[in-house]
């Protein structure tokens, strides 16, 4: 079995040293999960730092910083070193937004997995931030294609930011004209799907129900209410998503409790 997880970690120092009574933070989650690869975005912090922290973690660490300070970062820890690692999705505007990240990561079986751990920015409707957020989403289509084609294993994880159905959102009449909602943001996963052939695992093996969630806003009750979105996912290609078994979000069991304002993605998968 192989148990790969994501989480946006909104920060990793805070993540890592977060602790309220008996709440756990980042540290104890990752000790206790017993995945094989991890990836990590809003890591925000220097690559030393990264490094520091995860020291004895016993996971393989691969980690781009954004070139702004405090801002972004991606992350694919392993527990078996990747055979190569890859900064960026191709498109050379996004080189050092500290944003994508993929490693090729060897498995039991001969075969190659490469994991992709992206961090889209939430965009705002009618701006160029969000003409940047279309930007990045097609070339990440494409570098999913490239994948594909390459006969590895492609599994694209993360925080895309968008909610791709009314059943990934809690309010979504409320948000159609909102980023992360927009009919333009998720035509690219409609494309993704349809014409790549990539699966949405969680999805799948949820089936039409609301949710699972991933992401509560801080404001008001909207984590004690489960008013979220999905928007933290994990899509592979056909032959790695048809070995997928289980899927499980950690959500805390209290907004005391949590150590990022997202919840872990767990899936796993007989391999």
């Amino acid at each position: 079995m192989l148990r790969i997880a994501t989480v946006n970690v909104n920060g990793v120092r805070a993540a890592w040293n977060k602790s309220r009574g008996q709440t756990s933070g980042l540290a104890e989650w990752l000790a206790g999960r017993d995945a094989d690869v991890v990836t990590l975005q809003e890591v925000r912090a220097p690559d030393a730092l990264v490094r520091e922290l995860l020291a004895g973690t016993g996971y393989h660490v691969a980690h781009t910083e954004a070139a702004a300070k405090g801002r972004a970062g991606v992350a694919v820890l392993s527990r078996v070193e990747p055979v190569a690692v890859r900064v960026g999705n191709g498109d050379a505007f996004f080189d050092d937004s500290g944003r994508w990240i993929e490693a090729d990561v060897p498995l039991a079986d001969g075969s190659v997995l490469t994991v992709v751990s992206a961090y889209v920015h939430s965009g705002e409707a009618g701006t160029p931030r969000q003409d940047e957020k279309y930007r990045f989403l097609e070339r990440t289509g494409a570098r999913m294609a490239e994948i594909s084609a390459s006969g590895t294993h492609g599994l694209l994880t993360g925080d895309l930011n968008v909610a791709h159905t009314p059943r990934d959102i809690r309010n979504a009449k409320g948000n159609l004209k909102k980023a992360g909602f927009l009919p333009e943001e998720r035509a690219h996963f409609d494309r993704w799907f349809d014409e790549l052939g990539w699966v949405d695992v969680p999805r799948r093996l949820a089936g039409d129900v609301d949710g699972p969630y991933t992401w509560w806003s801080m404001r008001g009750q909207a984590f004690d209410n489960d008013t979220g979105w999905r928007i933290d996912h994990q899509i592979a290609t056909p032959d790695l998503a048809t070995a997928a078994t289980t899927a499980a979000v950690d959500r805390a069991e209290s907004w005391a409790e949590r150590w990022s304002d997202h919840a872990p993605l767990v899936v796993d998968y007989a391999l």
